[in-house]
Protein backbone atom coordinates (compact mmCIF):
# COMPACT_ATOMS: atom_id res chain seq x y z
CA UNK A 1 0.00 0.00 0.00
CA UNK A 2 1.08 3.41 -0.75
CA UNK A 3 2.55 4.92 2.06
CA UNK A 4 2.09 8.35 3.42
CA UNK A 5 5.16 10.96 2.70
CA UNK A 6 5.25 9.38 -0.61
CA UNK A 7 3.96 10.76 -4.18
CA UNK A 8 1.33 9.74 -5.39
CA UNK A 9 1.59 8.00 -8.83
CA UNK A 10 1.39 10.20 -11.78
CA UNK A 11 -1.99 9.45 -13.39
CA UNK A 12 -3.81 9.82 -16.85
CA UNK A 13 -7.38 8.47 -16.70
CA UNK A 14 -10.71 9.43 -18.66
CA UNK A 15 -13.93 10.72 -16.37
CA UNK A 16 -17.50 9.55 -17.38
CA UNK A 17 -17.52 11.93 -19.90
CA UNK A 18 -14.04 10.39 -21.21
CA UNK A 19 -12.31 13.76 -20.23
CA UNK A 20 -8.92 12.92 -19.01
CA UNK A 21 -7.60 13.86 -15.63
CA UNK A 22 -4.01 13.75 -14.84
CA UNK A 23 -2.75 13.95 -11.77
CA UNK A 24 -0.61 17.37 -13.24
CA UNK A 25 -4.49 18.68 -12.80
CA UNK A 26 -5.16 18.96 -9.56
CA UNK A 27 -1.23 20.62 -8.73
CA UNK A 28 -1.61 22.94 -5.93
CA UNK A 29 -4.95 21.98 -4.67
CA UNK A 30 -6.18 18.99 -2.33
CA UNK A 31 -7.53 15.74 -3.33
CA UNK A 32 -9.16 13.28 -2.48
CA UNK A 33 -8.94 9.97 -4.35
CA UNK A 34 -10.91 7.10 -3.48
CA UNK A 35 -11.20 3.83 -5.27
CA UNK A 36 -14.36 1.90 -5.06
CA UNK A 37 -14.99 -1.86 -5.92
CA UNK A 38 -17.84 -1.88 -9.11
CA UNK A 39 -20.45 0.53 -10.51
CA UNK A 40 -23.76 0.19 -9.05
CA UNK A 41 -23.42 -1.94 -5.79
CA UNK A 42 -24.93 -1.05 -2.85
CA UNK A 43 -21.91 0.16 -1.09
CA UNK A 44 -20.43 1.85 -4.10
CA UNK A 45 -24.20 3.95 -4.80
CA UNK A 46 -24.22 5.29 -0.76
CA UNK A 47 -20.31 6.38 -1.30
CA UNK A 48 -21.50 8.07 -4.49
CA UNK A 49 -24.36 9.70 -3.04
CA UNK A 50 -22.50 10.65 0.23
CA UNK A 51 -20.07 12.40 -1.53
CA UNK A 52 -21.65 13.88 -4.44
CA UNK A 53 -23.97 15.65 -1.33
CA UNK A 54 -20.91 16.49 0.42
CA UNK A 55 -19.35 18.14 -2.56
CA UNK A 56 -20.10 21.61 -2.14
CA UNK A 57 -18.68 21.62 1.15
CA UNK A 58 -15.28 20.13 -0.50
CA UNK A 59 -15.85 22.67 -2.55
CA UNK A 60 -15.60 25.22 -0.25
CA UNK A 61 -12.54 24.39 1.33
CA UNK A 62 -11.33 24.04 -1.91
CA UNK A 63 -10.70 20.32 -1.94
CA UNK A 64 -11.03 18.26 -5.19
CA UNK A 65 -12.78 14.67 -5.50
CA UNK A 66 -12.72 11.73 -7.80
CA UNK A 67 -13.89 8.30 -7.43
CA UNK A 68 -11.69 5.63 -9.09
CA UNK A 69 -12.45 1.88 -10.07
CA UNK A 70 -11.65 -0.68 -13.14
CA UNK A 71 -14.95 0.25 -14.88
CA UNK A 72 -14.91 1.94 -18.02
CA UNK A 73 -15.86 5.18 -19.14
CA UNK A 74 -19.98 3.86 -20.55
CA UNK A 75 -20.38 2.02 -17.04
CA UNK A 76 -19.24 5.46 -15.21
CA UNK A 77 -21.82 7.08 -17.30
CA UNK A 78 -24.42 5.25 -16.62
CA UNK A 79 -24.30 5.29 -13.10
CA UNK A 80 -23.53 9.30 -12.59
CA UNK A 81 -26.44 9.26 -14.86
CA UNK A 82 -28.80 6.77 -12.65
CA UNK A 83 -28.06 8.92 -9.48
CA UNK A 84 -27.13 12.30 -10.40
CA UNK A 85 -23.64 12.32 -9.36
CA UNK A 86 -21.60 15.33 -9.23
CA UNK A 87 -18.46 14.25 -8.70
CA UNK A 88 -16.00 12.29 -11.42
CA UNK A 89 -15.60 9.20 -11.51
CA UNK A 90 -12.44 7.85 -13.12
CA UNK A 91 -12.13 4.65 -14.98
CA UNK A 92 -8.96 2.72 -14.40
CA UNK A 93 -10.09 -0.48 -16.84
CA UNK A 94 -6.32 -2.12 -16.49
CA UNK A 95 -5.96 -1.25 -12.63
CA UNK A 96 -3.06 0.72 -13.24
CA UNK A 97 -3.45 3.18 -10.79
CA UNK A 98 -4.80 0.99 -7.95
CA UNK A 99 -1.62 -1.36 -8.68
CA UNK A 100 0.56 1.14 -8.55
CA UNK A 101 -1.44 2.74 -5.55
CA UNK A 102 -1.03 -0.97 -3.78
CA UNK A 103 -4.46 -1.34 -3.33
CA UNK A 104 -5.43 -5.08 -2.04
CA UNK A 105 -7.67 -7.16 -3.57
CA UNK A 106 -10.80 -9.01 -1.82
CA UNK A 107 -12.71 -11.81 -2.76
CA UNK A 108 -16.39 -11.76 -2.24
CA UNK A 109 -18.89 -15.16 -3.49
CA UNK A 110 -15.65 -16.08 -5.56
CA UNK A 111 -15.44 -12.61 -7.55
CA UNK A 112 -12.37 -10.75 -6.75
CA UNK A 113 -12.99 -7.00 -6.11
CA UNK A 114 -10.47 -3.97 -5.37
CA UNK A 115 -10.60 -3.04 -1.78
CA UNK A 116 -12.23 0.31 -0.85
CA UNK A 117 -9.66 2.57 0.13
CA UNK A 118 -9.21 6.68 -0.21
CA UNK A 119 -6.24 8.75 -0.25
CA UNK A 120 -5.68 12.33 0.98
CA UNK A 121 -3.10 14.44 -1.52
CA UNK A 122 -1.73 17.44 -0.59
CA UNK A 123 -1.16 20.39 -3.34
CA UNK A 124 2.01 19.11 -4.14
CA UNK A 125 1.57 15.91 -5.10
CA UNK A 126 2.32 13.92 -1.34
CA UNK A 127 0.43 11.20 -0.13
CA UNK A 128 -0.74 12.36 3.05
CA UNK A 129 -3.30 10.32 4.49
CA UNK A 130 -4.44 6.60 3.45
CA UNK A 131 -7.83 5.05 4.62
CA UNK A 132 -8.23 1.38 3.83
CA UNK A 133 -11.11 -1.13 4.30
CA UNK A 134 -13.55 1.80 3.90
CA UNK A 135 -16.96 1.95 5.37
CA UNK A 136 -18.60 3.77 2.71
CA UNK A 137 -21.28 5.18 5.21
CA UNK A 138 -20.15 8.53 6.95
CA UNK A 139 -16.38 8.18 4.77
CA UNK A 140 -17.24 11.49 3.20
CA UNK A 141 -17.11 13.18 6.59
CA UNK A 142 -14.24 11.57 8.07
CA UNK A 143 -12.26 12.28 4.82
CA UNK A 144 -13.20 16.30 4.62
CA UNK A 145 -12.65 16.48 8.48
CA UNK A 146 -9.23 15.01 7.79
CA UNK A 147 -7.98 17.23 5.03
CA UNK A 148 -9.43 20.49 7.49
CA UNK A 149 -6.83 18.79 10.15
CA UNK A 150 -4.42 18.69 7.66
CA UNK A 151 -4.78 21.89 6.50
CA UNK A 152 -4.86 23.09 9.73
CA UNK A 153 -1.81 21.50 10.72
CA UNK A 154 0.16 22.59 7.69
CA UNK A 155 -0.55 26.31 8.07
CA UNK A 156 0.07 26.10 12.14
CA UNK A 157 3.41 24.84 10.36
CA UNK A 158 3.97 27.57 8.23
CA UNK A 159 2.65 30.37 10.74
CA UNK A 160 3.72 29.65 14.02
CA UNK A 161 2.77 32.24 16.83
CA UNK A 162 5.44 34.27 18.51
CA UNK A 163 5.67 35.44 21.50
Amino acid sequence: MLEVGKPFPAFSLPDQDARIHQLSDYAGKWLVVYFYPKDDTPGCTIQGKTMTAAKPAYDKEAIAIVGVSQDDVPSHKSFCEKFSFKIDLLADPKAELMKACGLNQGEWQGMKFWERTSFIVDPKGIVRKVFAKVNPNGHDKALLEAVKELQRHDLAATNPRRH
